[in-house]
């Protein structure tokens, strides 16, 4: 019997497209990349405690290019893809062989991600390590209020649905990972409008990719949302929270 079908969540054209806009955005001398630096930061500190040393790695979705040269100056050699170039992440990949494997802010907008998971436990060599972070539940909390607050009466699909710790230990345990490990941490920022949120939501490839993105926020409705924005801070400067979710596993044998 052939397998279900994952459900289509999230349209492939529009994440390729919002991607792509990112990485133009990011050649901006301000671009916000605070989540992606976080990433990193985090990625160098568990394989320093974990005193792992790979010889060969892949680097999925890093656009600071900061991990990469990081990794080369261990000697490792490295390959990097982008999901915004055509890294197909819900595909078998075109190479293996792989002692690390990276994913840094992808996989909350695949439409199958256990399969993207298997995908990645494939690519690597038995006893390879597999770290894979990404924004989490309980991210963008005020945006969702706000933009609840702007449809009104009508609201519509504008923020996407995520994968909370649970759910992401029983998708390690489900792809077959060995030794999972399952942690998040919060980044909170402070804004002064609106305008500025939206404007690092895009920069960090995170805005809508949903198939049913909805409308367009009219004038009136942009108007309550800058409002509700407004009402959620004090003095002026409204502070908004990003969640992220990192999982680990290793792949063991030859699985």
């Amino acid at each position: 019997m052939a397998s279900k079908a994952p459900p289509r969540i999230f349209s492939p054209h529009r994440r390729i497209a919002a991607r792509r806009r990112m990485m133009a955005l990011q050649q901006g001398p301000d671009a916000a990349r605070y989540l992606i630096d976080d990433m990193v930061e985090d990625v160098l500190e568990r394989l320093s405690f974990l005193r792992f040393e790979p010889k060969t790695a892949l680097v999925i979705g890093d656009y600071s290019g900061a991990l990469a040269p990081t990794l080369r100056a261990g000697c490792v050699a490295v390959t990097e893809v982008e999901p915004g170039s055509g890294f197909a992440e819900e595909e078998p990949y075109p190479f293996d062989g792989f002692d690390f494997v990276a994913s840094l802010g992808t996989l909350d907008t695949v439409n199958d991600l256990p399969g993207a998971l298997v995908h990645i436990r494939k690519a690597l060599n038995a006893g390879g390590l597999m770290i894979a972070s990404f924004l989490s539940s309980g991210s963008l909390p005020v945006l969702r209020e706000v933009m609840l607050a702007a449809d009104a009466e009508r609201p519509a699909p504008r923020v996407h649905p995520t994968v909370d710790a649970r759910s992401g230990a029983q998708l390690l345990q489900r792809t077959l990972f060995a030794d999972p490990v399952t942690d998040h941490r919060s980044v909170d920022v402070g804004f002064r409008s609106l305008e500025r949120l939206v404007g690092d939501v895009r920069a960090q490839g995170l805005s809508n990719v949903l198939a049913d993105p909805g409308p367009a926020l009219g004038k009136t409705a942009l108007a309550r949302a800058r409002a509700a924005f407004a009402a959620a801070g004090e003095d002026g400067r409204t502070v908004e929270r990003f969640e992220i979710l990192t999982l680990s596993g290793w792949k063991h044998g030859t699985s």
